[in-house]
């Protein structure tokens, strides 16, 4: 209860709300596919903050979870004809569960050695789409324009996708927050700081990573379904798409790994830069590089990210920021 009070509770939620309202209250199609750019950022950065930033755990494949949610909600409308809502629903258990067995395996693994072993497992992912004929192979699934008749129209559909990845934004954000403040977080930043003093002092560590890993992959094979729904096709580049895990590593370490507020700023930042990059004659073709310089750069000068930056250079923000 006492948490209720906090400004630093309310902070994002509030940002991520006006945010998300901004486009609902002008009616503008042009800012809502803005917003919904940062938003989709907000969301990717938040659920891998939850892996990442609380248990210290690199992973450069978190995309995958985005891709195999993506082609499992779009394989159940296209070809079972589900609605949105229970496509979306198995796009992001369809996620856990692979994360789940996933992380029984892989987790044992540490340091270089996850990190790589994530990357595998994406390329992995894509090869295999890249053949499964059900899932098109690689042309991909395109959904059939009659699909969204059901939904009131194409531009009702965008709207309602719009609604759908804003309130998921928020659950992100409150999930992060109770993760943060519960005993489990508690023992994930015991073995982010050390993990063989955690297993020592009563944490049980595999299982414990093994849950935050599917926690963290739930959210983005939701976004997954939510986007290629939105998109109305799936192609195994874009849906296993390195690069994305890449910028999903900066977003959090530019606003502060294992802080809630941080993957909303460093998300919304960088898509920001990004959308800069894109439409740079200069930049365009080389946003990778950019963004592993811009991780260097952080990890050199600014480790603790925005928000811990702020938290130690201007002393009335601190009650704001966590």
């Amino acid at each position: 209860m006492k948490r209720l009070t906090r400004p630093a509770f309310w902070l994002p939620f509030v940002l991520v709300a006006a945010l998300g309202l901004w486009p609902i209250i002008t009616g503008n199609a042009a800012r809502r596919e803005m917003v919904f750019s940062l938003l989709m950022a907000i969301i990717l950065a938040s659920s891998l903050n939850i892996l990442l930033g609380y248990t210290g755990y690199v992973s450069f494949g978190h995309v995958v979870f985005f891709g195999i949610g993506g082609y499992i909600g779009m394989y159940c409308m296209d070809v079972l004809s589900w609605h949105l809502a229970l496509a979306v629903l198995a796009g992001g258990l369809s996620a856990g569960v692979m994360a789940f067995l996933l992380g029984t395996a892989i987790l044992r693994l540490k340091g270089a050695y996850f990190a790589l072993a994530t990357i595998g497992v994406n390329e992995a992912a894509r090869a295999f789409a890249n053949a499964f004929q059900p899932f098109g192979g690689p042309i991909g699934m395109t959904l059939n324009f009659h699909v969204y008749d059901s939904y009131g129209g194409a531009g009702n559909a965008l709207w309602m996708t719009f609604y759908a990845t804003l309130i998921l934004a928020l659950i992100v954000i409150l999930a992060s927050t109770w993760v943060k403040d519960s005993k489990f977080g508690l023992g994930l930043m015991s073995i982010r700081e050390n993990e063989g003093a955690a297993e020592v002092m009563g944490v049980d560590a595999p299982a414990s990573k093994t849950w935050a890993y599917v926690v963290s992959a739930i959210f983005p094979g939701i976004l997954g379904a939510l986007f290629f729904f939105k998109n109305a096709n799936i192609e195994p580049g874009d849906a296993f798409q390195l690069q994305r895990s890449v910028e999903m590593i900066v977003m959090v370490m530019l606003g502060g790994l294992g802080t809630v507020l941080g993957p909303v700023l460093g998300g919304a930042g960088y898509n920001g830069l990004r959308g800069f990059l894109i439409v740079s004659p200069l930049f365009k073709n080389v946003q990778l590089a950019v963004a592993g310089t811009l991780l260097l750069l952080i990890v050199l000068f600014v480790p603790a990210g925005v928000v811990g930056w702020l938290r130690q250079h201007v002393q009335p923000l601190r009650s704001w920021l966590e």
